[in-house]
């Protein structure tokens, strides 16, 4: 399995994501786990404009992701993953997918959630969520673009 980097970012596939974290990362894969987006024709119609030549683009819920990890279907291939939520990340471990890195992007600042940076805000469930990836050997930093500095999620949460 060849997974580059996840990302946590509630806005999936942007400007960002496409221009500086997919050339960082040289994904030949772009993945969107998210269970809600992968039965969105429209939605997913848009992201799949926005990706970039030469490279593969799934948009698929987390037990479809799940089995193809487990399946092998992406051993030969640079993925990088970006889901929504901290739990999409838990449930891949969880099912025995190994993750190098989490990166933490984008979490609105909405339905009761605390400010931790500019950029993330977090309710109980979704801290506690980002603990138990710690806890479980993975790094999980804060890192808006490829350019800032990373700092480690401990510093907020």
């Amino acid at each position: 399995m060849t997974i580059q980097l996840a990302r946590i970012d509630q806005r999936l596939i942007h400007g960002i994501i496409v221009n500086q974290w997919a050339f960082e990362t040289k994904a030949s894969r772009l993945m969107v786990i998210d269970d809600a987006a992968s039965k969105d024709e429209v939605l997913k119609a848009s992201m799949r404009l926005s990706k970039p030549a030469g490279t593969g683009m799934s948009i698929i819920d987390t037990e479809k992701a799940i089995n193809n990890f487990l399946n092998h279907n992406y051993d030969t291939q640079r993925v990088f993953i970006i889901a929504k939520e901290p739990s999409t990340f838990v449930k891949l471990l969880d099912a025995g997918i190994a993750l190098p890195k989490i990166n933490v992007g984008i979490i609105f600042n909405e339905n009761g959630r605390e400010n931790i940076t500019k950029f993330v805000s977090v309710n109980e469930e979704e801290k506690q969520d980002l603990k138990e990836l710690k806890s479980r050997g993975v790094p999980v930093t804060i890192q808006y673009v490829p350019t800032d500095t990373e700092e480690d999620i401990n510093k907020y949460i």
